[in-house]
């Protein structure tokens, strides 16, 4: 949140994007939400002058990746959520034999 200048939203959409079983409980949102709204522009401002500019591609990659997560949402959520694709054409049938332990 301090180098993208996210808020606490997209900064956990970023990290979803990165690692889709990422899901903070209540309470750290809560944390994240609070550090939003009290702490980050300190830090922020802390941050430019110790370092200076962020010299790295941290920003950008975020963005991308924010970008990517907030594409397969809305995908998501146009079809209805995950669904199963229906392709079961390519899965060859067995025969009752092969089901069978008797030799």
């Amino acid at each position: 949140m301090t180098i993208t200048d996210f808020g606490w939203e997209d900064a956990l959409s970023v990290v979803r994007a990165a690692r889709s079983c990422a899901n903070p409980n209540m309470g750290f949102q809560r944390q994240l939400q609070d550090f939003e709204k009290h702490d980050v522009d300190q830090f922020r401002q802390w941050l430019k002058e110790e370092y200076g500019e962020n010299s790295s591609q941290d920003l950008q990659e975020a963005k991308n990746l924010l970008s990517k997560y907030k594409e397969q949402a809305e995908l998501q959520q146009s079809t209805g959520g995950r669904q199963w694709n229906n392709n079961f054409s390519s899965v060859p049938s067995l025969s009752y034999s092969n089901y069978t332990t008797e030799t």
